[in-house]
C-alpha cells in the first residue's frame, strides 16, 4: 500500500511535474515489487523429521536446496522431483541416508540407506531372505547411524542314524547255588534301532537337533542270570555246610557221564548233573538217605540224592561227575556226608 500512495502523491496535478525518465524508474520499482510480492513463498523443509521454516523465492525445489546449501547424496530420500515448481506453504520432506554394516553369508557390507527400517532397506539392497532365515535386530527395527545388521542363514537338514539298544539283564533265584554265586543262563545281545533326527544349522554351525522318530529294527535279547540263594556256614572242621541234622560217616565212589554229559539220567528218569556251584546228582541207599534228600559230601561239594544202584547199599555214596577222568581221580574216599535241613 506504501506504493501506491506514494505513486497517488507522485501523480498529483498540483506537484511538480515529474520528468519522463523519473516516471519510468518508479514504474520498474512498482513492477518489480509486485513481482517480487507474488514470488515470495513461506515454506517448510523437514530434514529427518526436524522442520525448518524458510522464506524463498526460488521457483523450484532443487534452487531451494541450493540456496539453503542443502546436498543430497545419492541414497538421500525426497519426497518431491528436484525439477517441481513451489508453491506457497508447501513442504519439503528429506531423510538423509546412514551408515550400515550388513554381516551375510560371511561377508560384510557397508551400505547407505534412507530406508525406514530394516526390511525396507534389505529389500531395496536386493538381499533375498529365505522363509527360516534370522535377522538381528529385527526386520521393524528403525535403521540409524552405524547400525550393525546381521543375516543369519538358517537350513534344516533330517538325517538318518542307527543306535544300538541296550539289553536287560533278569535275574533269577536260584536255591541250588551257593548264595556267593551266580550262572548265566542266557547271554544277553544288544539290539537295534533307527533314529531320524531334525538338525539345525545356523551359518553352518549346528544349533540344535530334534528325534522326530525312532524304529527299533532289531529287538534286544535278554540276559538271565540266575542267583544263588543257598547259605553256608563254617562247620567245625573247616568245611562249608549248611546246618545239618545229621552227619553220616559213608564210602564214597564215583561214576560218570557214559551216555555223554546232558544224556545220562538217574533210575528215576532225572538227568544226572555235575554243579560244582551247586547241587550234583548223587546215588544212594534210599534206606539210609532218602530220595530228594539234600546233602553237602565233603570234599565234593553240594548234592541231592537223586539216584540209586544195586551195589549202593548201606552208608554209601556215589557222587556223579562228567567224564570218566574225574570219576577216576576220585577214587574211594570215605568221607562225612552232612544231612542238610
Amino acid at each position: 500500500m506504501g506504493i501506491i500512495n506514494y505513486l497517488q502523491k507522485f501523480f498529483d496535478p498540483s506537484k511538480i511535474k515529474k520528468s519522463k525518465s523519473q516516471l519510468m524508474i518508479i514504474a520498474a520499482v512498482f513492477i518489480l515489487s509486485i513481482f517480487v510480492y507474488a514470488t515470495r513463498k513461506n515454506i517448510t523443509l523437514v530434514i529427518d523429521g526436524k522442520e525448518k521454516k524458510v522464506v524463498t523465492y526460488a521457483g523450484t525445489v532443487e534452487k531451494v536446496l541450493k540456496n539453503e546449501d542443502i546436498k543430497l547424496d545419492k541414497k538421500d530420500k525426497i519426497d518431491k522431483d528436484l525439477k517441481a515448481k513451489i508453491t506457497k506453504n508447501d513442504t519439503i520432506n528429506i531423510k538423509k541416508a546412514v551408515n550400515v554394516k550388513i554381516n551375510i553369508d560371511n561377508k560384510e557390507l557397508n551400505i547407505k540407506s534412507a530406508e525406514k527400517n530394516v526390511g525396507d532397506m534389505l529389500k531395496a539392497e536386493d538381499v533375498a531372505l529365505r522363509a527360516q532365515d534370522k535377522v538381528i535386530p529385527a526386520a521393524e527395527k528403525s535403521l540409524c547411524e552405524g547400525l550393525n545388521v546381521d543375516v543369519i542363514r538358517v537350513d534344516t537338514k533330517v538325517i538318518t542314524t542307527s543306535a544300538p539298544i541296550d539289553f536287560k539283564t533278569t535275574v533269577k533265584n536260584d536255591n541250588s547255588i551257593l548264595k556267593s554265586k551266580s550262572k548265566v543262563l542266557q547271554e544277553g545281545k544288544k539290539g537295534e534301532k533307527q533314529i531320524t533326527t531334525s538338525v539345525v544349522y545356523e551359518n553352518g554351525k549346528e544349533v540344535g537337533r530334534k528325534i522326530i522318530k525312532e524304529i527299533v529294527t532289531k529287538k534286544p535279547k535278554e540276559k538271565i542270570v540266575a542267583q544263588g540263594t543257598l547259605t553256608h556256614r563254617v562247620a567245625s572242621r573247616g568245611s562249608y555246610s549248611q546246618v545239618s541234622s545229621n552227619i553220616i560217616k559213608v564210602k564214597a565212589t564215583a561214576y560218570w557221564a557214559v551216555s555223554g554229559v546232558g544224556n545220562t539220567y538217574t533210575s528215576s528218569g532225572r538227568k544226572a548233573v555235575r554243579n560244582a556251584d551247586g547241587y550234583s546228582t548223587v546215588a544212594v541207599d534210599p534206606r539210609v538217605i532218602p530220595l530228594g534228600t539234600r546233602l553237602y559230601v565233603e570234599g565234593y561239594g553240594y548234592a541231592i540224592a537223586a539216584d540209586e544202584g544195586s551195589a549202593v547199599k548201606g552208608n554209601f555214596v556215589d557222587v556223579f561227575f562228567n567224564t570218566r577222568s574225574e570219576a577216576c581221580n576220585w577214587g574211594v574216599k570215605y568221607v562225612n556226608v552232612h544231612v542238610l535241613k
